[in-house]
């Protein structure tokens, strides 16, 4: 999918909402445990119920992967169940040396399909730029995230005097461009998101952290927003876990509306 119709369809749905497809067996209705595959019945039903919400979905791939082959069955089947106008990121977070990215970005690209990776930096650019390759395909690379390690190392100072967060962005677009690149940009740090957003003007930003995390969707449009939306905002948890009951996908559909209005509002007021 390319980058015009990702904002065509934000526009349509007046909508920036990612929803994550974290599905654990642990969290979803018991009553679904009885299907034959309670996974993919779990997706089918969240997917049927939020789709006029979302223009993205991201199944965090290491909640397949945990359950072997079944798993990878499970994930193959949502990713065919997606309807074909909603942007699909594999929430992957690889990263190795060139010919295993190369292995990687077909797996996920030419396997399964999937629209966009994400993707880890910190082996540089011949770990990144296999993924790169690929027509009307995207990474999503990291970049700031919300998670409380990140200090350890994303903002330390380089030798030039800025913070490696900003380095990987800088070296980064060299790489890549606002046609093929995103990054991952945590919601519960507003100021920074001005910042990352001053040094990539034109790029999407997927923002993990809205919601069950405690990230203000007002400040996240308000710093991140560019002419084109330029965010994709996901909720995982406050959306497919809003209840455990039978009711779990009308729930779903709830929480997606209210923030699909929410981003409408935002859409009107920054997206110029």
């Amino acid at each position: 999918m390319d980058k015009k119709t990702l904002f065509g369809n934000i526009q349509k749905k007046e909508s920036f909402l990612c929803i994550g497809l974290d599905t654990d067996l642990g969290k979803i209705p018991q009553h679904l445990l009885k299907e034959e595959d309670p996974v993919f019945a779990f997706n089918k039903e969240i997917i049927d119920k939020t789709a006029d919400f979302a223009v993205a979905y991201k199944p965090n791939i290491a909640f397949y992967e945990a359950l072997g082959p079944k798993g990878w069955e499970s994930l193959q089947k949502t990713l065919d169940y997606i309807p074909k106008d909603i942007f699909t990121i594999a929430d992957a977070k690889r990263g190795d040396i060139g010919n295993t990215s190369k292995l990687y970005a077909k797996a996920f690209f030419e396997q399964m399909e999937f629209d966009s990776i994400t993707v880890a930096p910190y082996m540089g650019k011949d770990s990144v730029s296999p993924f790169l390759e690929f027509e009307d395909k995207w990474v999503i690379l990291l970049a700031l995230t919300s998670n409380e390690g990140s200090k350890d190392f994303q903002v330390l100072e380089t030798e030039g005097g800025k913070p490696l967060f900003q380095q990987v962005l800088e070296k980064s677009q060299q790489w890549g461009t606002d046609n093929n690149l995103m990054y991952v940009v945590g919601a519960t740090r507003g100021e920074k998101i001005a910042e990352v957003r001053s040094n990539a003007p034109e790029h999407f930003f997927l923002v993990p952290g809205v919601g069950a995390q405690g990230g203000s969707l007002e400040e996240v449009a308000k710093y991140g927003m560019n002419k084109s939306c330029g965010l994709l905002v996901n909720s995982s948890r406050g959306i497919i876990y809003a209840s455990d009951g039978k009711d779990f996908g009308d729930q779903a559909r709830l929480e997606a509306k209210k923030l699909q209005k929410e981003m409408a509002k935002y859409l009107e007021r920054y997206c110029r």
